[in-house]
C-alpha cells in the first residue's frame, strides 16, 4: 500500500521464538496444553457460578467477567501462535494484525481495570461487611463491570489507530510472536513521538491509575484487618482477599515490569518472553488460584459433582 509517497506493507512476518523445528514442536505441545487448560479452567469457573445459586454474589459476578476476559484474551493470539509453530513462513495480514492488536489491548486493559473494581468489592466485604449486599447492589455491580470494558475498548481504539498508521517503508519483519505495540513501533520509519505519548497515557489510564486504586483499597483493608482482635477473625478476613490479592500481585507485577522499565534497557527478546508469560500463563493460573484458595468454589465443585452422580444413579 502507498499513501502520500509513504509505503505501508500488506502483511507482516513474525519471527516467533525459535527457528528450530524440534523446538517449535515442543513449544506447540507446551502452549497448546496451556491454552486448553485455560479454556477448561475458566470454563469450569463460569459453569460453577451459573449452576450454583450460592455463588450468585457480587464477588463471583466479577469473577465471571474475569474468566470471560481471560478466555477471550488468550484466544486473541494463542491459536494463531500455535498454527505458526507448525508453519515455516509465519505471516499475518495487515488487517488481521490490526485486529489482533486491538483485541489484545482491549482485553488486557479491561482486565487491569476489572481487577480494580474487584478490589473495591473486597474493600466493601472486609471494611463494611454488614452493609455489603446493600452497597454492592446489582445496579452498582453492573456499572463497575461495565466501566472496565468501556475503558479497555476506548483505550485500545486510540492506541491501535496511532500504531497501525505508522509506515514501515517496506520493512515487515516483526521480532515478536504476535502483533504487539512496541514491536510495531520499532518497525516504523517515521517519528514516533505521538506513539510514545499515547503509550505513556495508556499505561497511566489502564495500569497506574487502577494499580493506585487497588493499593488504596488494600491499605484500608489491611487497616481494618489489624483492628480485628481475634486471630481467627483476622485469618478469615484475609482469606476473603487472598485469591484476589494473589492475582493482582501477579498481573500488575508483570505488567509494570514490561511497561515501566527504561526503553533503553528493554530488549525485543525480553519483551517477547515476558509478554508470553503474562498472556499465556496468567489466564491459566487465575481459575486455579480462585478455585484452590476459595472454600466457596471448592464447595460448589463438590455440590455439582454430587448432583451429577445422583442424577446418574
Amino acid at each position: 500500500m502507498r499513501r502520500d509517497n509513504v509505503t505501508w506493507v500488506s502483511e507482516f512476518v513474525l519471527m516467533g521464538l525459535s527457528d528450530d523445528r524440534q523446538t517449535q514442536a515442543g513449544l506447540f505441545v507446551l502452549f497448546g496444553a496451556t491454552y486448553l487448560l485455560t479454556l477448561l479452567g475458566n470454563g469450569i469457573i463460569l459453569l460453577l457460578i451459573a449452576r450454583d445459586t450460592r455463588l450468585h454474589l457480587p464477588m463471583y459476578f466479577f469473577l465471571c467477567h474475569l474468566a470471560i476476559v481471560d478466555i477471550c484474551y488468550t484466544s486473541s493470539g494463542v491459536p494463531q501462535m500455535l498454527v505458526h509453530f507448525l508453519l515455516e513462513k509465519k505471516t499475518i495480514s495487515f488487517a488481521r494484525c490490526g485486529a489482533q492488536l486491538f483485541f489484545s489491548l482491549a482485553l488486557g486493559g479491561t482486565e487491569f481495570v476489572l481487577l480494580a473494581a474487584m478490589a473495591y468489592d473486597r474493600y466493601v466485604a472486609v471494611c463494611q461487611p454488614l452493609h455489603y449486599m446493600v452497597v454492592m447492589r446489582p445496579r452498582l455491580c453492573v456499572a463497575l463491570a461495565s466501566v472496565p470494558w468501556f475503558v479497555g475498548l476506548a483505550n485500545s481504539f486510540v492506541e491501535t489507530a496511532v500504531t497501525m498508521r505508522l509506515p514501515t517503508c517496506g520493512h515487515n519483519v516483526l521480532n515478536h510472536v504476535a502483533c504487539e505495540t512496541m514491536a510495531l513501533v520499532r518497525l516504523a520509519c517515521v517519528d514516533v513521538s505521538l506513539n510514545q505519548v499515547v503509550i505513556v497515557a495508556s499505561s497511566v489510564v489502564v495500569l497506574l491509575l487502577p494499580c493506585c486504586l487497588v493499593t488504596l483499597s488494600y491499605v484500608h483493608i489491611v487497616a481494618s484487618i489489624m483492628k480485628i482482635r481475634s486471630t481467627q477473625g483476622r485469618c478469615k478476613a484475609f482469606e476473603t482477599c487472598a485469591s484476589h490479592l494473589t492475582v493482582v500481585s501477579m498481573s500488575y507485577g508483570m505488567a509494570l515490569f514490561i511497561y515501566l522499565q527504561p526503553r533503553s534497557r528493554a530488549s525485543a527478546e525480553q519483551d517477547k518472553v515476558v509478554v508470553l508469560f503474562y498472556a499465556v500463563l496468567t489466564p491459566m493460573l487465575n481459575p486455579l488460584i480462585y478455585s484452590l484458595r476459595n472454600k466457596d468454589v471448592k464447595a460448589a465443585v463438590r455440590r455439582v459433582l454430587m448432583r451429577s452422580s445422583e442424577s446418574k444413579c
